[in-house]
């Protein structure tokens, strides 16, 4: 490398082959002020490089004297379309050292393999970077096409616009209704988000208490009638089969299939990227929004959230949504919303779990008893999840004569949400995905019981049974289970 004015580093290029490709990246690089060196074998060419002020000159790059034109150089590129000469490049270069980084130009897959195993640092296929190109083209305007029809609704709304999350929203639901309400606004349209069940973990509590996001639960929010547009945001997963709409949607926008039709005007279902919040990041981009404070932390927390911070199902474009997003949010409040206070409730349960734990092999089940916060089952279930040897844990409580129960695993062998579903389908509501699930059963039979304390036990020790019998049973777990402590 070489050094210029003041004492900089100076990065050395080569261009061998100067066809089409190897004319533009020379002029992109030159126009660059970079230091280029052009060889090719064919005379007139080189005489026309240098017409225009390129620094080419004459040489066969199939001829292993190559390596020694090149020596001075960084950086080579070997753009010929003699795929066969390429190879003779690479070998050249490789056989005096392996201090250059090359980059060389593939025909098909089996030239990229071959010139690869010559040590090529980055093979390129021109008709794989042409379709990649054309796809970015195409996903581009697919998206300012769907953006100019969330434009007219916007634009033709006169009254104003739910935008209902699904049941006990998580984070990204929350995150990707605030983004939408934001884009409304920007159309003059006052948007009101709307959440059926109730927002319980703590987390979220803390994330929306933070934030500052106004939240409307449906119970005490006008009827939905009373809005214009209705726009349903990360809905596909709501947690009560039993919600119904009385009203048209308008807008429909998810990362997951729905189990129901929405007829709705304008959908907008990516099952390609891991959170709804990835793709209202794209909308806002697209409407050319700079994202407030508030939203861009909303949405970055709301990707961490529903990726496992970036570990779970992540996606290029899940990556390049949060690297827009980080330097517009505020990660002082993402870090309080990470670490929220633990209230006594979920300490209690966290006890409960904790001393009823049983184990069996790397699997632990345990049971929180009758509880008031059923959202504190999953940060019991985490916590344990910390446990020296254990890879999948699942704790139960009672509730408003229901069993819930919730899963976690980081137990690359299995889907827990698969597990749970597997198990307990024909039982009650499951849901969830590989790292994470909960399960939802009416106690039936049992809810007769007088809540009687020696009831409430014997009530207590039959859905424990049961339910870890089914859920072991499912996944697989032989033998007994160690006793209560896990000692």
């Amino acid at each position: 490398m070489s050094t210029g004015r003041g004492g900089t580093a100076r990065t050395r290029y080569a261009i061998l082959g100067c066809g089409s490709v190897g004319h533009a990246v020379a002029e992109s690089l030159t126009e660059r002020d970079k230091d280029v060196l052009i060889l090719d074998r064919d005379e007139s060419r080189v005489e026309a490089l240098r017409d225009q002020d390129l620094n080419a000159q004459v040489q066969d790059i199939a001829d292993p004297s190559v390596a020694d034109v090149v020596d001075d150089r960084d950086i080579v590129l070997i753009l010929a379309s003699d795929v066969e000469a390429n190879k003779d490049a690479v070998t050249a270069l490789r056989e005096r050292s392996d201090d250059h980084y090359v980059v060389v130009r593939a025909s098909d897959p089996v030239s990229e393999d071959e010139l690869r195993e010559l040590g090529a640092d980055v093979v390129i296929n021109p008709s794989t970077v042409i379709a990649d190109s054309a796809l970015r083209s195409l996903e581009t305007g697919e998206l300012e096409y769907m953006a100019r029809q969330l434009a007219d609704i916007l634009t033709e709304t006169d009254g104003e616009m739910a935008i209902l999350t699904h049941d006990n929203p998580d984070p990204d639901s929350i995150a990707s209704a605030t983004a939408l309400q934001a884009i409304a606004e920007s159309y003059d349209v006052e948007a009101h988000i709307i959440y059926p069940g109730e927002v319980g973990h703590q987390e979220n509590r803390a994330f929306v208490n933070l934030l500052g996001i106004e939240l409307r639960s449906r119970a005490e929010a006008p009827p939905l009638a009373d809005y214009e547009t209705v726009a349903l945001v990360d809905h596909a997963k709501s947690g009560d089969p039993e919600v119904t709409l009385d009203v048209d949607v308008d807008v429909y926008i998810d990362h997951f299939e729905s189990d129901r039709e929405y007829d709705a005007r304008f959908v907008d279902i990516r099952t390609n990227v891991s959170s709804t919040s990835t793709i209202l990041t794209k909308y806002l981009q697209e409407f050319d929004l700079s994202p407030s404070e508030a939203v861009a932390t909303a949405l970055l927390y709301g990707i961490r959230a529903e990726t496992l911070d970036f570990k779970r199902d992540t996606t290029p474009a899940d990556l390049t949504a949060a690297a827009y997003l980080h330097p517009f949010a505020n990660h002082d409040t993402l870090e309080q919303v990470e670490s929220p206070s633990m209230s006594p409730e979920t300490l209690d349960v966290l006890a409960e779990a904790i001393q009823n734990r049983q184990v069996q092999g790397s699997h632990l089940f345990s049971s929180a008893g009758f509880i008031r916060d059923r959202d504190a089952l999953s940060q019991a279930a985490q916590h344990l999840l910390n446990l020296e040897g254990i890879t999948t844990t699942a704790v139960l409580g009672v509730a408003d004569e229901h069993i819930y129960l919730a899963a976690r695993s980081k137990d690359i062998r299995i889907n827990i949400g698969n597990v749970l579903q597997d198990a307990f389908e024909d039982m009650g509501e499951a849901a969830g995905h590989s790292t994470q699930g909960s399960v939802e059963i009416p106690l039936g039979i049992f809810t007769g019981i007088e809540t009687n304390e020696e009831n409430r036990d014997t009530l207590l020790q039959l859905t424990e049974e049961a339910v870890r019998r089914k859920l072991f049973d499912s996944m697989g777990v032989e033998g007994s289970a160690e006793t209560s402590n896990g000692s």
